[in-house]
């Protein structure tokens, strides 16, 4: 199909590709990208527009163009559930959790269980867990949806789009840190909104606005079932598509999971997965934070009219494409034959958009990706480095982290890659519902383990594993029969001969049974145990987040030696006595200071190859010895950094703005209740 685009839409889309690659590489030039706290944190010194603008672009990838408008397509409003649910986490993200985040000093979640708990396992196993998810969902997941886009635009073969997508992401993620990512996620940000924006209005305007998407979007559906409703009933338009709401029985989300399961996998997602998280901890103080989560649970209103409303309006356009209920017809159509709502997006770029616009859309698509996969591929090296690689290599100096890094962030590219043809061999009819049906079985017991450890102080490190490892053992049945079970293809006849717990328990109720029986084996065990000093609890709970005095950490006998002695290189490595550690001058070049015989200091310049400053630079490494920081300037660093102070008149507007925004939307879900 790519006689679609035009010259104008490739001028666009290169444009786009030029600009990106100019902000993300300026940002990688910029301070604070050669030590771990700049590359995983951007130093620590982000304002709070590009903090909001990264926590909503890097949950915005391509399964929301492809499936949460797919979703809309199928069903109508009932996935707005996951995007206003997130308003409010997001504002319990600022407010409840990352006060503890920042007052317990920790770069990644993994470490503050380290701080909370004590103890190996539990950093461990986050972390592990959190990098094989990364492959087989996040990553994956967004590769595969973005391909699916770029080949009905362009026509390229699935691979070739899939390599372009990861060349130009790796290149200023791996070279730049968080710090490119958040700048480029800003620009992406504005590209993603107003692509969507100028879409939904020509939509809506195709359809007679929002009187005429209610009345349309009723009887839109595919010739072959309207000829006959009865063997196709499944692709006529829901009676409830106008409500967000459902019956327990019949709604296919129905309410008692929206209004409590979808909070336990929204929390994991919004207040305890890396990715949000780190963001906010990059903020430079926690001001910022809470305004950052704040502008971003206000941008989450917006995608109710830029992927729903666009989604039910490709169906109502294109209804023997997008609403096809005959496995015969879908295959043709679309290549799937459990149904074609993934393509609704799509279609709309596709058929309504004008040159230019069309590759302006595509540049819009290609932002909010990469931006997902550049969050994705930071988390993922912060997370193994930080938590794993030091576990074995506690004394790892600075240049060897920022290399395992980037190695890291490349691996997990790599065995995406791999999993592509089992993902795609498997993949159902709607990308948005699968993917909350995998998290539905993973995530509930580490938001309950969060939740337990953040504010309850006896809950003990035995509590908190032995509950994870119940959680782990009943998410891990469902989600191989999930796997293995199959629901029958609309329009096909089958029976569905799925065991009980798949067709009558949803999976948002899945996630109500699980985090209750994680919560129930922690709540047990942590009450048979010894639970932790006081004195281990300072900062890293609720209620101790306030106190003066740091944690006593005898116990993090891995965590790095900060009072290396003067002697020691970066690599802890002795330094001769009569040599001066190696710094650059400034053309530079390698300046280090010899002692001569009479012991005068003399100056030896050796000139830098090309080969070494493009390895130094891809790597993040760096030949010159940072100074020595008294103990009083350590502990001026650390209490900026875990500093909680608000301005009081700040805190003031941002929590009536808070309060604000949550009874919007509380009408909002009030209007399409």
């Amino acid at each position: 199909m790519s006689e679609v685009l035009g010259i104008g839409d490739y001028l666009t889309i290169a444009g786009y590709f030029l600009l990106v690659l100019a902000v993300g590489l300026w940002s990688s030039c910029r301070p604070h990208r050669d030590s771990a706290a700049g590359y995983f944190l951007a130093g620590k010194n982000m304002h709070w527009i590009p903090v909001g603008c990264s926590i909503f672009a890097s949950n915005v990838g391509a399964p929301m163009f492809i499936g949460l408008a797919g979703a809309a397509a199928a069903s109508g409003f009932a996935v707005t559930i996951f995007e206003w649910h997130g308003v409010f986490l997001l504002i319990s993200l600022g407010w409840l959790f990352v006060p503890v985040y920042v007052s317990s000093g920790a770069y990644t979640m993994p470490e503050f269980l380290k701080k909370r708990f004590g103890g190996r396992r539990l950093r461990i196993y986050l972390s592990a867990l959190a990098l094989v998810l990364y492959v087989l969902t996040k990553i994956s997941m967004e590769l595969y949806a973005g391909a699916i886009f770029m080949q009905q635009l362009m026509g390229w073969n699935i691979y070739l789009c899939i390599v372009l997508i990861l060349v130009v992401t790796a290149l200023y993620t791996i070279t730049g840190g968080l710090t490119a990512v958040m700048y480029t996620d800003t620009l992406q940000t504005v590209i993603l909104m107003i692509g969507a924006t100028v879409l939904m209005i020509i939509g809506l305007i195709e359809v007679d606005g929002m009187t005429g998407l209610m009345d349309r979007y009723m009887t839109a559906a595919a010739n072959s079932t309207i000829e006959n409703q009865t063997f196709y009933r499944c692709g006529l338009p829901r009676n409830d598509s106008f409500h967000i709401f459902r019956d327990i029985e019949t709604g296919d989300i129905p309410w008692t999971g929206s209004v409590f399961g979808i909070t336990i996998i929204g929390m994991w997602v919004w207040c305890t997965d890396q990715i949000m998280v780190q963001r906010c901890l990059s903020a430079k103080d926690f001001t910022h934070a809470k305004s950052g989560s704040l502008f971003a649970a206000f941008l989450k209103i917006t995608p109710f009219f830029l992927w729903i409303i666009p989604g039910m309006i490709s169906r109502i356009l294109y209804p023997d494409e997008v609403a096809c209920a005959s496995p015969e017809e879908c295959k043709a159509v679309c290549g799937n034959p459990a149904g074609c709502s993934n393509i609704a997006y799509p279609l709309l770029v596709i058929r309504l958009l004008p040159e230019g616009l069309r590759g302006l859309m595509l540049a819009a698509l290609m932002a909010a990706l990469m931006s997902s996969l550049t969050s994705i591929f930071n988390s993922a090296s912060s997370m193994f480095t930080m938590d794993i690689w030091r576990r074995f290599r506690n004394k790892a100096s600075e240049n060897e982290l920022m290399v395992v890094g980037r190695v890291a962030a490349g691996t997990c590219v790599g065995c995406s890659i791999l999993w592509l043809p089992i993902l795609e061999s498997t993949q159902g009819g709607q990308l948005w519902m699968y993917l909350q049906v995998i998290t539905s079985c993973i995530a509930p017991p580490w938001t309950v383990l969060f939740v337990l450890a953040i504010f309850w102080k006896r809950t003990t490190e035995q509590g908190a594993f032995w509950g994870l490892m119940a959680g782990l053992v009943v998410g891990m049945i469902r989600l191989v029969l999930e796997i293995y079970f199959t629901v029958p293809f609309c329009g096909s006849g089958d029976a569905d001969t799925r065991p009980l717990i798949l067709s009558k328990v949803h999976f948002s109720h899945f996630a109500i049974i699980i985090a209750g029986v994680c919560g129930i084996v922690t709540v047990l065990v942590s009450l048979l145990t010894e639970a932790r000093p006081d004195e281990k609890l300072r900062r890293v709970t609720w209620w101790t987040r306030h106190d003066s005095l740091e944690p006593d950490i005898s116990d993090s006998e891995d965590e790095e030696d900060e009072n290396e002695d003067m002697t020691k290189g970066n690599n802890g490595a002795e330094l001769p006595s009569k040599m001066s550690p190696v710094s650059l001058n400034q053309d530079g070049h390698h300046q280090q200071a010899r002692l001569n015989e009479k012991g005068i200091e003399t100056i030896i310049i050796a000139k830098k190859s090309y080969q070494e400053v493009l390895k130094n630079w891809l790597c993040g490494t760096q030949v010159n010895r940072k100074p020595k920081l008294s103990a009083e300037e350590r502990a001026i660093i650390r209490q900026k950094m875990t500093s909680l102070s608000e301005n009081p008149r700040k805190k003031k507007l941002l929590n009536g703005l808070g309060l604000i925004l949550m009874l919007f939307t509380t009408f909002m879900f009030g209007v399409y209740m």
